[in-house]
């Protein structure tokens, strides 16, 4: 059986050259290795579906897509590094999906300085959203909201003994944000709060805060193996608290790295299930990576999916020759642009928000269940 990830990481790790064919070209830096290496690759591998097919018809007014993507290794600097390099050095006409709160907030000042769009960054970051960030154009919903929901699900079930576990970066701190937002509207506190370091969780500190107060379920707010091994640390220890983390995690590799300790974790989502056939989205998804012999898709790879059909419309509606200029317009032409199912986009020079949609799944057999 062929997956998404396997067949995409090897071009995820190569880095495209400027050759003549390569005329319309895309910057990307994103956690190609490193902690988040599985949901990274497995996002690119969706964005590659939309990308090959337009591609292998042709083209954009007989222009190639290139995607010259940089590996950061989910590391701060080396995004804002890369971005300089593709943007100012490499010329590219616009950028796409960086991966990481404060790795996109690093370069969005690269972004205000050349005029140039990040097209749907995978994060949900509200900083982001609110104020407008002229340059950025987001497709995925925000974490905020995610959180807030995990929270309304948590109390309407009738737990109330409630951790949270978050890392001490913009992303965290922003999911945590939202997480409050729940607990204020459920009129209620969580029963501790635990800052987890980024890079270096230290779980023999964190585990015990958990585990102290006899937590009832942890929202853990973080990236790949941040969360997988503290979940395993958890699991460790003896607490069989519900588990509930955000769809920074919805990855197939999530899942492997879990194993047996995955069952139960329940995973925020922000597009429809890769298993609902009957959505149009995934159908069209489904049917691209059945072509190249792929058998299943992971959430994340519908975001990189949903993305890559967003830099795909912008690049038509920016004309032949596109500039940098005329794909921020063309991007803020967009208005109710069906990305299947009734899952529409907007923008405006006053709203770069992009889609609305929020649901849960559980690991079950393996798999993401709804």
């Amino acid at each position: 059986m062929t997956d998404l990830r396997s067949l995409c990481i090897a071009a995820a790790l190569a880095t495209a050259s400027l050759g003549a064919s390569a005329q319309l070209l895309i910057g990307q830096t994103a956690g190609i290795s490193g902690p988040v290496a599985d949901s990274v690759n497995e996002t690119i591998g969706g964005a590659k579906l939309v990308i090959d097919s337009v591609n292998a018809q042709g083209g954009i007014y007989g222009e190639q897509i290139e995607v010259i993507r940089m590996d950061d290794g989910f590391d701060v600097k080396r995004a804002a590094d890369n971005a300089r390099v593709l943007i100012e050095d490499r010329k590219v006409l616009a950028f796409f999906m960086s991966r990481g709160t404060p790795h996109t907030q690093a370069i969005l000042p690269l972004l205000d300085k050349n005029g140039v769009a990040l097209i749907g960054p995978s994060t949900g970051a509200m900083v982001l959203h609110k104020p407008l960030q002229k340059y950025v154009f987001n497709v995925r919903p925000t974490y905020q909201r995610e959180a807030e929901k995990a929270v309304q699900h948590l109390t309407t079930v009738g737990i109330d003994r409630i951790a949270v576990v978050h890392v001490t970066d913009s992303f965290g701190l922003d999911a945590l944000e939202g997480a409050m937002n729940g607990f204020k509207k459920a009129k209620m506190q969580p029963a501790v709060v635990v800052p987890s370091d980024r890079s270096k969780p230290n779980y023999a500190e964190i585990v015990p805060k958990i585990t102290g107060v006899n937590a009832q379920a942890v929202i853990w707010l973080g990236s790949g193996t941040a969360v997988t091994d503290g979940i395993k640390a958890l699991r460790k220890a003896g607490s069989a608290a519900q588990v509930v983390t955000l769809s920074n995690n919805a990855s197939g590799g999530f899942i492997k790295d879990l194993g047996a300790d995955g069952r139960g974790v329940i995973v925020t989502q922000v597009f429809p299930s890769p298993r609902s056939i009957a959505h149009p989205m995934v159908a069209e998804a489904l049917a691209l990576a059945r072509a190249k012999g792929i058998t299943e898709m992971s959430p994340v790879a519908l975001e990189g999916f949903a993305s890559a059909k967003v830099l795909v419309e912008a690049l038509k509606r920016a004309g032949p020759k596109p500039t940098r200029a005329r794909v921020v317009a063309a991007l803020e032409s967009i208005n109710g642009l069906d990305l299947g199912g009734g899952m529409d986009i907007s923008y405006s020079p006053q709203d770069h928000s992009g889609l609305e949609f929020a649901d849960l799944s559980i690991i079950s057999d393996g798999k993401f269940r709804r």
